[in-house]
């Protein structure tokens, strides 16, 4: 599973940027567009929607859940701030895609209880990209908190965040993730569609060996 996040608070960029890692396959976006006016993000996710359906691609929507209920985008991502995703569920019904953040195992814990879909853990290294950031939480925190949600039979979908290339993916997916989520790595390649293809393919075969166990 690759996860892109957009990063910027034009849209225009927004859309080139999303655009361009469709264009690599990538089937799973988040739009977020932190401290930018609803409007823009409005307006942005409006003309994102037909674009993600053209690429068959699952549109969701950092922490924005009226945008998601408005504009009947597939999902939403909620921060560990932002609404609780018991709430959002209530308002964006059974079908709706609802992600949660996590930083520790208790934070998996607490959100388990909720009804949610996948939990994006990190940040894995530094990362100018968000915010507040939340401690490191590095391969062995990786590694450790699986275990432990495998030990309590947590079994929720769970994506490695913040700072991520391409590679590091090898190792991070060893740790019992079930994929990655990435911003800057595209965004800031030469060719972000062709790092994106580069990203699935990795992540395909490891998730292949990994089935084929």
């Amino acid at each position: 599973m690759l996860q892109f996040i957009t990063n910027s608070a034009i849209p225009s960029v927004v859309i080139d940027q999303a655009v361009a890692a469709m264009e690599g396959g990538c089937k799973w976006i988040q739009l977020r567009m932190k401290n930018s006016p609803r409007e823009a993000v409005v307006s942005t996710a409006r003309e994102l929607k037909p674009l993600c359906a053209k690429y068959e691609c699952i549109l969701i929507i950092d922490d924005l859940v009226d945008v998601a209920k408005e504009l009947q985008l597939d999902g939403v991502h909620l921060g560990k701030n932002d609404m609780p995703p018991a709430q959002a569920r209530l308002i964006l019904g059974m079908s709706a895609i609802i992600g949660g953040t996590a930083n520790t195992f208790d934070d998996i814990h607490k959100l388990s209880k909720q009804d949610i879909d996948y939990i994006g853990l990190g940040p894995f290294r530094f990362t100018t990209t968000k915010e507040n950031l939340s401690p490191i939480v590095g391969l062995d925190g990786y590694a450790s908190i699986i275990s432990q949600c495998r030990a309590n039979k947590i079994y929720i979908p769970t994506v490695a965040i913040g700072g991520i290339t391409f590679d590091d993916i090898p190792e991070i997916m060893r740790t019992g993730v079930n994929g990655v989520a990435v911003s800057g790595s595209i965004i800031n390649a030469t060719n972000p569609t062709a790092e994106t293809r580069r990203m699935i393919d990795l992540l395909q075969n490891i998730i292949d060996k990994r089935l084929n166990k």
